[in-house]
């Protein structure tokens, strides 16, 4: 089973997105799963764990509704306001539905580096551990350190990075040291994944398969196959690509590695992760 382990889906009328807005124009209208339902058979995916895009816990439930009227989603990570006093009572009331697999809080948006370090946060974590909701940290290179902290303080709640934390990418650019150890550091706790994606838009269209491989490279090294997926980022990666390369790059990326592993990246790692059966 081929699992895209990160897609969105968005509806502009619900009047909850900051972004996307004009200045990404290709993506700045709806995207729902009939459009990417003739991508999947195309690209031989079978399922799908649907991701948040805004800080609305409606969005969440608008989330969890397509989930539950399509089989291609396996799981959704929706959002909470993890600062807020009724977050765990928020999570309670989502999680009754099943297809919650997950929550992202938009830690990339967040001035302050080391926000989910919090006390206030603290007690959303641990309740996420204690029931088996996974954590999706959407994170820049900065914030590498204090999730490590994170995944320190909550060895039981399964992370998985997004997007290999966004490192500078293109232009010849080659892993830098903070990065690198960063990943090196997280990847020595057990409960920490990553995931194979988002790294096209960050280059823009101009991106090269040998911009990428050092990076991919490095993560595969750190991580291993047992605890990297593949995700597309559908449809944000058509601001550089377009479903189909993306996945056909991926592939590339992972040319060098036995059938076995490819297989775990590109499916079994993710059902792992997010419990799809």
């Amino acid at each position: 089973m081929i699992v895209d382990a990160h897609q969105h889906f968005w509806s502009l009328a619900r009047g909850d997105y900051a972004w996307p807005n004009e200045s990404v124009a290709p993506i700045f209208k709806d995207f729902s799963p009939q459009d990417l339902e003739p991508l999947l058979v195309a690209a031989g995916v079978d399922r799908t764990v649907l991701v948040q895009a805004t800080d609305s816990v409606d969005e969440t439930r608008f989330l969890l509704d397509l989930a539950d009227k399509s089989d291609r989603i396996a799981a959704v990570v929706g959002w909470v306001d993890f600062a807020s006093d009724k977050a765990v009572s928020t999570v309670q009331e989502l999680a009754k539905n099943p297809q919650l697999k997950g929550l992202r809080p938009m830690l990339q948006g967040i001035e302050q580096a080391d926000w989910i370090l919090q006390d206030r946060a603290a007690s959303v974590l641990t309740h996420m551990a204690s029931v088996g909701l996974r954590f999706d940290a959407l994170i820049q290179p900065r914030h590498l350190p204090h999730l490590h902290e994170l995944a320190e303080r909550h060895p039981d709640l399964a992370i998985v990075i997004d997007h290999l934390a966004k490192p500078e990418m293109g232009e010849g650019r080659k892993p830098d040291h903070f990065w690198r150890t960063g990943m090196e550091h997280l990847a020595a706790r057990p409960n920490v994944f990553c995931k194979l994606s988002g790294m096209v838009t960050e280059i823009g269209p101009d991106w090269t398969l040998q911009d990428l491989q050092p990076f991919a490279q490095t993560v595969l090294d750190c991580f291993g196959p047992d605890r990297v997926m593949f995700g597309s980022d559908w449809p944000v990666v058509n601001l550089a690509s377009d479903y189909a390369s993306w996945v056909t790059t991926a592939r590339s990326l992972l040319s060098n590695l036995p059938e076995r592993d490819v297989n775990k990246i590109m499916g079994d790692t993710a059902r792992k992760f997010y419990g799809i059966e």
